[in-house]
């Protein structure tokens, strides 16, 4: 019985053994999956990671407001949007009786047709936005605007600022010889303001052959417009004869440059940082500032619809992905810590993924009317 229970127990610790080996081994093997997996993970999370909004904090910066109501707001909207010196403009409902209200209701709830329009005193004034705001509207018509008739469609200037109180009045009184009748166009606090529904906002950028009771065609102080269609993406072949091995590992394999040892971090000339790979306009010198990172910052695009924003969880971090629309170039990264007055937002670029057009080279390379964002 004593040898037979040793030749158990000799087995049992054999199996034992084995076991505990086994699952060394599984458990080293799993580890190693784990990270592999996890590796996976995070490169399909910045491949194919959403596209985010990303928005400057106007309210905190150096930027003001004004709410227009001048009819159909699908127009004016387009109209202000197109013009330098307007940051952000967005359609909504203002001054009603109620606090809440939707497309259906405004002619019950007493709101106005108005869009919010958010822009940079140091580009252009009130006083300019009042110029341009009464070249659209008829001031002397009651609840109507083009074929538009009821009370959504009154005129109205709503302010947040009493100051500017002021500098409408006066607006009004100076062109008011302009008319054979009294001009009767709201000048009133901002009471409330509802945001309209998503499918109004850009609503004539979404559909270009939209019902629009306004001339496009002249707008004064019209920004630029730049079409990325005009900026052709080149081959993988063409890209790789054009770059550096650098330089296309930043912009094709989102790689990332050494902070302070690169191209452009101590750049100050004037001029426009383009898309290294398809020459697509980006940024303006004016807008460059020394962010203390080491990468060239700035805290806003020539244009906002010339990027694309997409969630980035790679290397255990979540930030957002900045790439340009014509050629999809990996750019850098978009924080919110840029500076407070100018909007918070930090777009923190690799030289890698930009060419610098000088100010003075602008014209005889084909930049010559994006002069206005940087002189």
């Amino acid at each position: 019985m004593v040898i037979l229970k040793k030749e158990y127990l000799n087995i049992l610790i054999i199996i034992v053994l084995l076991l505990l080996v086994y699952l060394i081994f599984i458990g080293n093997r799993n580890g190693t999956n784990t990270g592999e997996n996890d590796l996976a993970g995070e490169e399909i999370n910045q491949e194919l990671g959403k596209e985010v909004d990303v928005m400057p904090n106007y309210e905190k910066g150096k930027f003001k407001e004004i709410y227009l109501a001048g009819g159909c707001f699908w127009g004016v909207e387009a109209y202000f949007d197109k013009i330098i010196g307007v940051e952000f403009t967005e359609v909504g409902y203002a001054n009603g009786k109620t606090e809440e209200t939707s497309y259906q209701e405004i002619d019950s709830t007493g709101h106005t047709e108005t869009v919010r329009v958010v822009y940079n005193p140091d580009v252009v004034e009130l006083d300019n936005i009042l110029e341009y705001y009464f070249r659209i509207i008829d001031p002397t018509i009651l609840n109507r605007q083009g074929n538009d008739i009821g009370t959504q469609y009154r005129t109205g200037i709503y302010y947040e600022d009493e100051e500017d109180r002021e500098v409408i009045e006066n607006h009004i009184e100076k062109i008011s010889p302009n008319y054979d009748s009294d001009i009767l166009t709201e000048v009133e606090p901002l009471e409330n303001f509802v945001i309209g529904e998503e499918y109004h906002q850009d609503y004539l950028e979404k559909n270009p052959n939209g019902y629009c009771h306004i001339n496009l065609s002249d707008i004064p102080n019209r920004k630029p417009e730049i079409n990325p269609n005009n900026y052709e993406k080149p081959s993988d072949e063409e890209i790789k004869e054009m770059l550096t091995d650098e330089q296309y590992e930043i912009t094709q394999g989102k790689g990332t440059e050494p902070p302070f040892n690169n191209e452009y971090n101590d750049n100050k000339e004037k001029g426009i940082y383009v898309d290294i790979v398809t020459g697509q306009p980006l940024f303006s010198s004016r807008d460059k500032y020394n962010s203390g990172s080491g990468w060239p910052s700035f805290t806003k695009p020539i244009d906002k619809e010339l990027l694309r924003y997409v969630e980035d969880k790679s290397q255990g971090m979540k930030r957002v992905e900045v790439l340009s629309i014509s050629g999809d170039t990996h750019l850098g990264h978009v924080f919110d810590d840029g500076p407070e007055e100018e909007g918070g937002l930090r777009y923190c670029m690799n030289s890698g993924s930009l060419k610098f057009i000088p100010l003075e080279e602008m014209d005889e390379k084909g930049y010559g009317e994006l002069k206005v964002y940087v002189e």
